[in-house]
């Protein structure tokens, strides 16, 4: 297998797959396509590094999603330890979420939440500079806060300290400014099938330079067009592709190969 394609975030460790994983991994081999299978929380990412294992064009990252700190304490020491093993290409997901904050009747605040999230975003960050592995950084804004704006501040201070600090900003909906800012802190942004069915992104895809950009599914969620509503997997990074080659209007096999050459470049894959 030649890589041409890689799925930079998708969850085939999920329940989703119980039924056809294995077919899936085959056809994602056939197709030539990688696949970052990315953690949520210990036990997925557990899975995520046992399925990395078992094929060599997949590897693993493992993390806390801000929503699942939320849910049970960090500890980092278990992730770090899991994250020793070859197959793991980097950190997260992790991050900040701020879409579905609490309300004052739960055990939490909404400011006790974001708290909390913002402790176990920076004991990612520390992980990923003393490991020297890519964060895989997951943001969604709400209750009136820009969590975009707050990560980019967040990893302004990580750089003073750790400069070479990396990674990535996935299923990226921020405005072109803020990619622009992530970029000027040595971080990459990903788009998903989103990117099919609706223009709000096309200003960001077009404008920013090519090289900064990689492709993902984020499966089994938001599914391309073609198959809109139904469960998504890794195959449809094809059609990220290319639909980033369509709305930047360049040749489609300069973008395959310079969005592949971006994430084996991104993770240190090897998996040609």
């Amino acid at each position: 297998m030649t890589p041409r394609y890689i799925d930079t975030h998708c969850h085939l460790q999920l329940e989703q797959y119980a039924e056809d994983r294995d077919e899936i991994i085959r056809r994602m081999h056939e197709e030539g396509i990688v696949g970052i299978v990315v953690g949520d929380e210990y036990e997925s990412s557990v899975q995520a590094v046992t399925l990395a294992e078992k094929h060599w064009h997949l590897f693993a990252a493992v993390g806390m999603h801000p929503h699942q700190a939320i849910e049970e304490d960090l500890n980092i020491e278990k992730f770090k330890e899991l994250a020793q093993n070859e197959k793991v290409v980097a950190i997260g997901e992790c991050g900040l979420d701020y879409s579905r904050l609490p309300d004052n009747k739960t055990a939490y605040s909404a400011e006790a939440t974001k708290a909390k999230q913002k402790e176990a975003f920076k004991k990612h960050i520390i992980l990923a500079a003393e490991l020297d592995k890519p964060l895989i950084i997951h943001s969604r804004s709400g209750d009136g806060v820009d969590a975009y704006e707050e990560i980019i501040a967040l990893l302004k201070e990580a750089k003073v300290i750790n400069p070479t600090l990396r990674g990535v900003v996935h299923f990226f909906a921020g405005s072109l400014a803020q990619a622009r800012a992530l970029i000027a802190l040595d971080f990459t942004v990903s788009f998903t099938a989103v990117i099919t069915f609706t223009h709000d992104y096309d200003a960001v895809v077009r404008s920013l330079p090519l090289d900064r950009i990689l492709a993902e599914t984020d499966a089994p969620y938001v599914a391309p067009a073609s198959r809109r509503g139904q469960r998504n997997d890794p195959l449809a990074v094809i059609e990220v592709v290319e639909q980033i080659a369509a709305i930047r209007g360049e040749d489609l096999e300069l973008v395959r190969a310079t969005l592949l050459a971006n994430a084996e470049r991104q993770f240190i894959l090897r998996a040609a």
